[in-house]
């Protein structure tokens, strides 16, 4: 009779993204593989940070399709979006392709998930960043964020109610 070994699953920790009122930490990632975007570019207006898990999931498509729908919305507010994981450029520009996008995809991937550890939004089990959002103010600091449970598309209602409450 054979013994079947079992390992005990640890559940992931869960992130501890940056509070509200932080400094948003400036960085630089690649939106193709000759061009960089940096944070700071976008001072003296609103930016949307969306982390995501990974190009080719489906409540990614979903989370980031959804973005580019209301993209006109996010305009009006004089808000940039950018959506970041950690896959790489060649993925971020086949994925963007297919479905469309009209938004920088930023790829995290070398060193791997830097920028979201730096926000406190990376899945060290997975290697996968969290499904976080964050609505950076045009001083550079954080003034809404959001983890949603990795399964679920946190769809955009938060991101519009901060904007609204930057311009108020």
């Amino acid at each position: 009779m054979s013994r079947i070994e079992t390992k005990a699953v640890m559940p992931a920790k869960a992130a501890t993204p940056l509070r509200v009122g932080s400094p948003a930490p400036d960085f630089s990632l690649p939106s193709t593989p000759d061009q960089r975007v940096a944070l700071r570019e976008f001072r003296g207006r609103p930016v949307i940070l969306a982390f995501y898990p990974a190009d080719w999931s489906p409540v990614c498509g979903d989370q980031m399709g959804l973005y580019n729908e209301i993209l006109p919305e996010f305009t009006k507010k004089n808000a940039e979006l950018l959506g970041i994981s950690v896959d790489g450029v060649w993925c971020h520009l086949a994925f963007a392709g297919q479905r469309k996008l009209h938004f920088p995809l930023l790829a995290d991937f070398e060193p791997k998930g830097a920028v979201a550890r730096s926000y406190g939004v990376y899945r060290e089990a997975d290697g996968v960043t969290e499904r976080a959002l964050f609505v950076i103010d045009g001083d550079g600091i954080i003034r809404w964020s959001y983890v949603s449970p990795i399964g679920i598309n946190p769809g955009a209602d938060g991101i519009l109610a901060a904007l609204d409450e930057l311009h108020q």
